[in-house]
């Protein structure tokens, strides 16, 4: 079955560079094109694609905003977008995050990195994982402003002790066999606690975990200790543990 995609950006010579990236691969088909978030939005809830590629910068509905409400689309299967953005260490990643984008792809990328890219998000995985959003909000993260007045900070105060040392070990960019061995639990319970995590914060991603937890001051810029190792290999599994 083909991997369904539609391109949102507002130059049409860059809309049919991707889809001749795209369409040259048998398993990716375009269904779709936009100029405008607004237009990407109708399509994505019309078409529900597997993948939306969303410009940031178009005219009216930008992308920050249509992958807002593309991520949160209800009553069908979920539509995973990859922002596009000039830069690689830019703003508008986070801003992207924020709204619920699975990942980011820099324009200049190869058409293997794209079509590697589509395939990652559409099987239902992060493109952008949680080590390198840590390392992108240690740049930039004492000047992000923060978001207030969603309601997070209640859903925060709810969730258990054992939920909450989960969080900030994700957010500092562990795996879940590395918050297992840390915490001393098997690693579907880990895996169990980030999914409830991401249900009661209202989040579609995990990497949107590391965002949320600099913007609530869980995790601060540049923090790291020995138990923060991001380079080491994954630590094998314990015989037994505790829920």
């Amino acid at each position: 079955m083909s991997i369904t995609v539609i391109i949102a950006d507002d130059q049409p010579i860059m809309r049919s560079a991707l889809r001749t990236c795209l369409e040259a691969e048998p398993d990716l088909a375009v269904v779709g094109e936009a100029g405008d978030g607004e237009t990407a939005v109708a399509l994505a809830e019309r078409l529900r694609p597997d993948v939306v590629l969303m410009d940031v910068r178009m005219p009216g509905m930008d992308g920050i905003e249509a992958t807002r409400l593309i991520a949160h689309l209800r009553d069908g299967p979920p539509v995973r977008v990859l922002v596009m953005t000039t830069f690689d260490v830019d703003e508008h990643i986070i801003d992207g995050l924020r709204a619920g984008a699975s990942g980011f792809l820099v324009k200049d990328s190869t058409a293997e990195q794209l079509v590697q890219a589509v395939r990652v998000i559409a099987d239902g995985q992060a493109q952008l994982s949680p080590s390198v959003t840590r390392r992108l909000l240690d740049l930039h993260g004492e000047s992000l402003p923060r978001v207030r007045g969603s309601g997070r900070k209640e859903s925060l105060a709810g969730i258990t002790p054992r939920q909450l040392a989960v969080l900030k070990l994700a957010a500092r960019g562990l795996s879940n066999a590395q918050i297992a061995v840390a915490l001393d639990l098997a690693p579907s319970s880990v895996k169990t606690h980030v999914r409830h995590l991401l249900a009661r914060l209202g989040l579609t991603e995990r990497v949107q975990l590391v965002v949320f937890a600099y913007e609530e001051e869980l995790v601060r810029p540049g923090w790291r200790d020995a138990a923060d190792d991001e380079d080491r290999d994954p630590p094998e599994e314990r015989p037994v543990r505790r829920v």
